[in-house]
């Protein structure tokens, strides 16, 4: 116990470091000072008595210091001081945060006692070595047909929900949460409106689904940094939770809102604009984010759903693209199977699951190439037969396709999660016309 105290005494800090702001821009704060690094947190003091304000540093220069503020800058002025108040790059993790809702600092949303927890995590654990992580092997049930059947997913893969606004995205992520064979949930509401942020919890997630989740928030009004901090703690709380053997899911809504805020502090520290104005830190910080999750070595696993907010429907732009090459497959929502009154609205033929062959055997397999065969086909003909172009008879292929058109739309359209997937796998067969003995023999 003695040693205990003496090394707090040795890595007390017996000096204060201390700046002044110089210059505010936009929401960034520059400084005269203090003797800091990059990533540590100061206190910006308003001269109006007002509460201290935390803010990160995010660049250097000689004789200059760059700080992004965690609230509001407003009653800051020139020559406010700044003091220094260390790293503290790690957040408290434990049991006691199952079934709540918190901030980037771990302090509670709900109304709540502060959560007592077991200990501090590191906000940036570093990924598991690529040799020590086993493979993935084993399915996650997510109670949604049309991923249980024809993109199975497994427990530790790292998934892309690409779509627009206003597609359901979080309709889907929140059926998944409820119902899905995990231990468990670890929710980001990255940027997120306020009002959908209760929404969500209440009619989403429901009480079952919150008592097995820890809810992280971010909403679209906080800083950058309490956006890109919030992010960070999520992924840390995951990873706690791996480290116990836990399967967890971890659900981001969404990555493109924390790669904007990245943006915005890439810029305000200097960083040069890229595609489409994005900086360079923040196509290296997502595949670092991705890496972070998977298995481990423990036997527990992170599966990681982050949804991607694809600006004006163009599935090409830059974080799209990058985080196609990222992840382990992608799952597109489509505005037209929404606006068809399909939901969730979901492009089986737009969408993959790079682990699916090696989860499925050999039936499952067929049984999936079938039904996306045969969708592919009436997507090709839609325009013919919407024109009434087609006579029935002219292609027996495309008459059998329409035939099961409506038994496999009906597969593919979802109230409520929580189907399992053998029957998932039992549904499709009996829309596609297809014997237990024929898909045995598989």
């Amino acid at each position: 116990m003695n040693s205990a105290y003496l090394q707090a005494v040795r890595n007390a800090s017996l000096v204060r470091r201390l700046g002044q702001v110089s210059r505010l821009s936009g929401l960034a704060i520059e400084a005269s000072g203090p003797d800091v690094a990059i990533g540590e947190l100061c206190r910006v003091i308003p001269r109006t008595g007002a509460p201290a304000i935390l803010a990160e540093v995010v660049g250097l220069r000689p004789g200059n210091v760059t700080l992004m503020p965690y609230g509001s800058v407003q009653g800051l002025a020139t020559g406010c001081n700044i003091e220094a108040v260390g790293m503290r790059s790690e957040i408290g993790v434990g049991l006691a945060l199952m079934g709540r809702v918190i901030d980037c600092f771990g302090n509670p949303l709900d109304d709540l006692p502060m959560p007592c927890v077991d200990l501090q995590w590191p906000l940036r654990p570093q990924a598991p070595s690529p040799m020590r992580r086993p493979r993935i092997e084993h399915v996650l049930e997510t109670g949604i047909r049309a991923i249980d059947s024809l993109l199975t997913l497994g427990k530790g893969q790292r998934v892309g929900i690409f779509a627009g606004s206003g597609v359901g995205k979080s309709t889907l992520l929140g059926m998944i949460a409820r119902h899905v064979t995990a231990d468990v949930n670890v929710i980001a509401l990255i940027g997120e409106r306020g009002r959908e942020v209760r929404e969500f919890i209440d009619k989403q997630l429901g009480e079952d689904g919150l008592r097995r989740s820890v809810v992280i928030v971010a909403t679209a009004d906080q800083p950058a940094a309490a956006r890109v901090r919030a992010t960070h703690a999520a992924i840390a709380i995951s990873d706690y939770f791996r480290a116990q053997g836990k399967q967890v899911l971890l659900t981001m809504d969404s990555v493109t809102r924390f790669a904007m805020a990245r943006r915005e502090i890439g810029l305000s520290a200097g960083e040069p604009p890229t595609a489409r104005g994005y900086t360079p830190s923040v196509f290296a910080e997502l595949p670092e984010l991705c890496e972070r999750c998977g298995t481990g070595p423990s036997g527990g696993s992170i599966t990681a759903l982050l949804t991607v907010l694809v600006e004006g429907d163009d599935f090409n732009e830059p974080i799209s693209d990058s985080l196609r090459a990222i992840l382990d497959g992608h799952l597109v929502l489509s505005r037209d199977q929404a606006h068809r009154g399909q939901y969730p609205a979901l492009d089986v033929l737009k969408s993959a699951s790079r682990l699916m062959p090696d989860l499925c055997d050999n039936a499952d397999r067929s049984l999936a190439q079938e039904a996306i065969r045969v969708l592919a086909l009436l997507e090709r003909s839609r325009q013919m037969i919407d024109l009434g172009a087609y006579e029935t008879g002219s292609n027996p292929e495309l008459d059998r396709a329409l035939e099961k058109q409506a038994g496999l739309f009906a597969v593919l359209r979802q109230q409520e999660g929580g189907v399992a997937r053998a029957e998932s796998m039992r549904q499709l067969q009996a829309a596609l016309g297809i014997s237990a003995a024929q898909r045995g023999q598989a």
